[in-house]
């Protein structure tokens, strides 16, 4: 009995001692997992496509992850890439009050009732200076949003990136009458675009002189110079007949007829790439209406829009340049201002009816029949300087424009980066090489 004891006693340091080993295999085992980075368990190029689709509010996060993904989604390529492929664009509202006074909104988070606190934020505008000078919103492209700085100046600016560049228009002003040459309103047409076949932002404005002559200038912001095509120009323009800011889409400008002296309606075309006009023709029930028809984009398509008896008509082409594939919508609601699709076919709008004396920006949700889905308005004592006048925003001192955020950055930018590189790669090799030089001498 007291032998069987004794090896019973005698077997327990040899259990304890296997145990420990494994206690210690699985530590290490598990350190090693540890010490793993996502790298280890994904190869790049699934990371890669995984941080395209990312929504572009969580991309400047993840670049504090590692020295890898900072440089992922630095890249140019990458930040191209995202506008295409990004599963979830982010649609922010930039407002200007007073000419000076800044605040952007993000459409997609406003009707989110826990993030609705910082939907809103007030924004510094590029290139202010001490003295006050006038801003007012143009339009957008691509992430990119195009100023006007008073007296006579473009500003292209990227909201996300801080991304900017001024540019002069001073040889336009010198051919009008200056006494009525305020830009943008005394634009015949202006926009905002881009051309793929030269990765190239080109800024195109139709103007008229004070002899009447009609000029359409062309800014590329790749070479920083402005090119004549008053070649191009429909004739007769007419300086009444378009509505003044073009909308970007599928490489071309448009803007839409807004009297009875252009024929059936159009909507005017520019091709950037052919740098040709064309036009295509609204929807036929466009043609009894008495009040303006306004251009907009909706879901990545061409929209019109037009109030009769408190309603907000809607017509969006679903596709480009079909006219059979005009469809239309009514919001129960009137003068609207369709700002985009949420959730793919949900139409936001901003509600220029106030609905107190303290509220002054209200957002409206409709679905596509019509029916209202949420309202929401904005009574931040740093809003209620943004003030509405019977006319419009833009009379009372308030521009805004509508753009989808992007990392991209202009042609410019990117070429100083790569002669930057470039420098910098140079001043290394020839470091090494006196380094080789000093010790052969000694």
């Amino acid at each position: 009995m007291d032998k069987k004891k004794q090896e019973h006693t005698g077997n327990k340091p040899k259990q304890q001692s296997t145990m420990e080993k494994k206690k210690k295999k699985q530590h290490q085992q598990n350190e090693i997992h540890k010490s793993k980075s996502i790298h280890d368990t994904l190869p790049l190029e699934l990371i890669h496509r995984i941080l395209l689709r990312v929504p572009l509010r969580h991309l400047v996060r993840l670049k504090c992850v590692s020295k890898l993904w900072h440089s992922l989604i630095s890249d140019p390529d990458f930040a191209e890439s995202h506008v295409h492929l990004s599963a979830a664009p982010t649609h922010v509202c930039l407002l200007i009050n007073d000419y000076s006074k800044a605040c952007s909104v993000d459409i997609d988070t406003i009707f989110h009732g826990y993030k609705h606190a910082t939907a809103v934020k007030e924004v510094s505008l590029p290139f202010k200076m001490k003295k006050h000078y006038d801003f007012e919103v143009m339009c957008s492209c691509r992430g990119f949003v195009l100023l006007h700085r008073a007296p006579h100046f473009f500003v292209v600016w990227n909201p996300v990136t801080g991304s900017s560049k001024i540019v002069s228009y001073s040889h336009i002003v010198s051919r009008c009458n200056r006494n009525w040459c305020l830009f943008p309103r005394s634009a015949i047409l202006y926009g905002f675009g881009y051309d793929a076949s030269q990765d190239d932002y080109l800024v195109v404005v139709a103007s008229r002189d004070k002899n009447g002559q009609d000029y359409f200038d062309c800014l590329s912001l790749r070479t920083n110079s402005w090119i004549n095509l008053d070649s191009a120009l429909p004739k007769p323009l007419g300086v009444r007949n378009w509505e003044s800011c073009g909308f970007f889409l599928n490489g071309a400008i448009h803007w839409s007829s807004c009297t009875l002296g252009v024929k059936d309606y159009s909507i005017l075309i520019f091709d950037l790439k052919e740098k040709s006009f064309s036009t295509i023709s609204m929807p036929e029930q466009v043609m009894c209406y008495l009040k303006p028809t306004r251009l907009a984009l909706l879901g990545g398509c061409l929209a019109l829009y037009s109030y009769e008896y408190g309603k907000t008509n809607i017509w969006v082409m679903k596709e480009y340049k079909v006219h059979s594939s005009w469809t239309f919508y009514q919001i129960s609601r009137g003068e609207c201002v369709p700002l985009c699709l949420s959730n793919g076919s949900d139409i936001v709008a901003l509600d220029p009816a106030p609905i107190s004396t303290y509220t002054d920006l209200r957002f409206v949700k409709y679905n596509a029949r019509g029916e209202l889905l949420r309202i929401n308005y904005f009574d931040y004592p740093h809003l209620q300087h943004f003030k509405y006048s019977s006319h419009g925003l833009s009379n009372s001192g308030t521009s805004y424009t509508v753009y989808t955020e992007s990392l991209v950055s202009l042609p410019s930018d990117i070429k100083d980066k790569d002669r930057d590189k470039g420098q910098e790669e140079e001043k290394r090799y020839v470091t090494i090489l006196l380094c080789i030089a000093l010790c052969y001498s000694s």
